[in-house]
């Protein structure tokens, strides 16, 4: 009896124990699982407020667009062609050489040639001794400068070929920049020099060439570029450049529509003939061939009151105040007649070319041109700038673009 009861104490106070076991197992459980929820409740919270923060930083963008958008120009672009970066043309005039190999750049990447780092100095160099012998044939009545045109671009690739910036950069000396001022005036005193004999030297081209090796690096015959050996004219002839494809337009009315003429300013030293159009069918053609895909060298005159290419704005106010480069003000309406007169007083010059790559539309619905500069990735635009209508219109010297892009009856 004594044994039975000892047993059934010890199996009471091991139920028990085992109850006890199983209540704090269970408490564990409990609490664990509680814990869970708390710390799924709390991420399932951490989730939504990042959520809603994220919400709120796009709200707040949103919101800061919409203000900046209100006080500026909000710009939108409508077509861009494909282009290589913003370079700097640095302490030269060789805008026009600059603007060509971008322009012949994207025109590589529309015909599906890739992407390529073309040598600007390359053309530089043969058409800086094209001028030099013009401005000795001409007896020194010439102009010998840094400048040239969109067409002597295209031409000196037609005839010298095409370089990698890789292989020639006309920096010499170990040099961060281009800078031709002093190279300009040891050749045009060298030229001077030779005009004021009774005889020119026949010296003379081999004299002018060693100073052009000497500032911007011997010329190569051949050179190693993807894989394959070259020359300058193998590469232009395998990337399938043809400068015959290449047309150049103007809109003036002291010549004729629909013919040819040369242009009158001082940089086209070559004698460039250019097509005559009226200014509202330039518009249309350069409107049409955007839209298409095709891009255009742009020569025009950028020392206007309304060009900023820190702001990265050019426009033809109504009224010019400190307000025409931070919204859209009104602009005047361009004529034929306004274009002819700013030619000819000198309103209007021939000072830069730069490379059109996209059409653009302001918050209030006015067209732009996008342009791509050569001045480096300077202003709000990075080295490009939106131009009005209106300044395209009045302040376009000439363009030039691929002959597919033109309209046949133009040709």
């Amino acid at each position: 009896m004594l044994t039975l009861d000892r047993t059934c104490k010890t199996f009471s106070v091991c139920t028990a124990l085992l109850v006890f076991g199983l209540f704090l197992t269970n408490s564990h459980a409990a609490v664990y699982g509680f814990q869970e929820v708390v710390e799924d409740t709390e991420t399932e919270k951490k989730k939504e407020t990042k959520s809603e923060t994220s919400k709120e930083s796009e709200s707040s963008k949103e919101s800061e667009k919409k203000e900046r958008d209100k006080k500026g120009f909000g710009f939108s672009i409508d077509y861009q062609v494909d282009c290589s970066p913003v370079r700097k043309q640095d302490k030269t005039g060789t805008c026009w050489c600059f603007a060509g190999t971008s322009f012949l750049e994207s025109e590589l990447m529309r015909r599906g040639e890739g992407t390529h780092d073309l040598s600007e100095m390359f053309i530089v160099k043969n058409v800086y001794a094209e001028k030099a012998q013009n401005y000795v044939l001409r007896q020194g009545k010439a102009n010998f400068s840094q400048g040239a045109l969109a067409h002597d671009y295209i031409n000196a690739v037609g005839r010298y070929g095409l370089v990698p910036e890789e292989v020639f950069s006309g920096k010499t000396l170990g040099e961060k920049e281009h800078n031709h001022t002093e190279l300009e005036v040891v050749v045009k005193g060298m030229l001077d020099g030779y005009i004021k004999q009774k005889k020119v030297s026949p010296r003379w081209k081999t004299a002018t060439s060693s100073v052009f090796d000497v500032y911007l690096g011997q010329t190569p015959e051949n050179f190693q570029y993807q894989g394959e050996t070259f020359t300058p004219q193998d590469l232009a002839k395998s990337l399938e450049v043809d400068a015959s494809d290449y047309l150049n337009f103007t809109s003036y009315t002291h010549h004729p529509f629909y013919e040819k003429f040369v242009l009158e300013i001082p940089d086209n030293f070559s004698n460039g003939s250019f097509f005559n159009v009226p200014i509202d069918e330039m518009v249309d053609m350069v409107d049409e061939a955007l839209e298409n895909g095709y891009s255009i060298a742009w020569d025009g005159d950028v020392s206007e009151a309304g060009f900023s290419a820190s702001r990265g704005i050019a426009v033809v106010p109504e009224k010019v105040d400190g307000k025409i480069f931070k919204e859209p003000s009104a602009e005047k309406e361009v004529t034929q007649e306004m274009r002819q007169d700013v030619l000819m007083t000198y309103s209007t010059t021939d000072d830069h070319l730069m490379h059109l790559v996209g059409a653009a539309s302001d918050k209030n619905g006015a067209k732009y041109y996008l342009i791509k500069n050569s001045w480096g990735e300077i202003g709000p635009h990075r080295g490009y700038l939106y131009m009005s209508e209106a300044y395209f219109r009045l302040h376009t010297v000439s363009v030039l673009l691929h002959k597919d892009a033109v309209p046949r009856q133009l040709r």
